[in-house]
């Protein structure tokens, strides 16, 4: 014995209209934006671990940010100073235990 299955085909309903209140469609981020947003990242994850590398990264990427016209100008001066911070971290650790690390000597 077989069975069939049969499917109904629904007719589709015509899209409707764009309507004023649907949201616009996101622009996509510019390279600037971007890149004051990994300086600020960067720039706190070095005060962590990294200083002497993430420091100049972040300090890098927020002054191009900057120059570049970033809209998010407040994201890109953060992080200069969180890299400036890294720098003077990682020279105040140097300055007193004579090492370039965290870890603390017996």
């Amino acid at each position: 014995m077989t069975t069939t299955l049969t499917t109904r085909h629904r007719p589709t309903a015509p899209a409707a209209p764009a309507s004023h209140n649907s949201p616009a469609p996101r622009p996509p981020r510019s390279r600037p934006d971007t890149m004051a947003v990994w300086s600020f990242v960067l720039g706190l994850l070095g005060l962590l671990i990294f200083n002497l590398v993430l420091g100049p990264i972040a300090l890098t990427l927020a002054t191009l940010a900057l120059t570049r016209g970033t809209t998010r100008k407040g994201r890109a001066t953060l992080g200069l100073a969180l890299g400036a911070a890294d720098l003077i971290v990682i020279a105040t650790l140097m300055a007193t235990d004579h090492t370039i690390s965290w870890a603390a000597t017996t």
